[in-house]
């Protein structure tokens, strides 16, 4: 199993670039994972001083195991290639690309990445956020192939804005757009994220959906302010009792007497050699967030 599926995403904090002082909170916020933001968060007469304050907290690390990502601003936009160029020289985890329309978009972007320097483990994000992209969808996840994409992060905002449509307790205007980019990036061996919940004090909301999202098996959720994270890392993690039973489905199908059997009783259950892949991600996953919070 790849490390880049399995390591947790619980919880993707963005931070805005142009606040260094959150920044440097931000090392001791327990999300797995940091966008520190050049993009929407950082109005336009700001966007260099970001680019600098990222950089040198990028640099300055302190963030331990978590993983870091710097959202640039658009490849058409006078930041964007410049902003590739100083996030790569600072070796961050992932790189994220907004607005990816196409699989010209996700080309355009890896070779933006190789042409600033990019080792090959610096992964590209790609921001899925307006109804084109939603329409070229499995051709834009076949580039997962012969590029360095491994990540799909969903702008719901965005998508919202684009559609013309209502931000509904159930996002059922969204579903469709969801459900279609959770697919193809499971046909093709992405993760994804969810997008941000806007509503920071509609705790039952949040909530609601978070649960949402990981029924959809999103891999975990974008988030906009530092008290969704426990929340969040709470849905998005296999509960002890699931992880417990994945542990002992995989044991089953070790042993010498259910050699070459396709179905197995677990503790009264019925379970297929499908289950007992499902259970190995789900102890590798648990396995990661154990790994990743000892060294928090």
């Amino acid at each position: 199993m790849s490390d880049i599926i399995a390591r947790p995403r619980r919880s993707v904090l963005y931070m805005p670039g142009s606040n260094a002082r959150a920044m440097e909170k931000a090392r001791d916020i327990a999300a797995d994972a940091l966008i520190l933001d050049l993009e929407d968060a950082v109005a336009p007469d700001a966007k260099e001083e970001a680019r600098a304050q990222v950089v040198a907290a990028v640099v300055a690390g302190g963030y331990g195991k978590r993983e870091i990502c710097i959202r640039v601003n658009g490849l058409d936009t006078p930041w964007g290639l410049d902003d590739i160029k100083a996030a790569v020289a600072t070796r961050p985890d992932a790189i994220l690309v907004p607005k990816i329309n196409s699989a010209a978009d996700v080309k355009r972007a890896d070779k933006a990445l190789s042409d600033a320097g990019a080792p090959a483990s610096l992964q590209l994000w790609c921001m899925i956020e307006t109804p084109l992209a939603i329409l070229n969808i499995q051709a834009i996840a076949a580039e997962a192939s012969s590029t360095r994409m491994t990540l799909w992060v969903m702008g719901t905002n965005d998508i919202a804005k684009e559609l013309r449509a209502a931000h509904t307790a159930d996002r059922v205007p969204m579903l469709a757009s969801l459900g279609l980019s959770v697919i193809a990036a499971r046909a093709y061996g992405l993760a994804a994220l969810d997008g941000v919940y806007n509503d920071i004090k509609n705790e039952e909301g949040f909530t609601a959906i978070c649960e949402q999202g990981r029924d959809m098996g999103f891999d975990g959720k974008t988030l906009i302010h530092p008290s969704q994270v426990g929340p969040c890392n709470t849905i998005f993690s296999p509960d002890p009792e699931t992880v417990e039973f994945a542990r002992k489905t995989i044991e089953a199908f070790t042993l010498p007497e259910n050699k070459g059997k396709g179905v197995l009783k677990v503790e009264g259950r019925m379970v297929e050699i499908l289950h007992a892949e499902i259970a190995k991600r789900t102890v590798a996953v648990a396995d990661a967030i154990a790994e990743l919070e000892a060294a928090s």
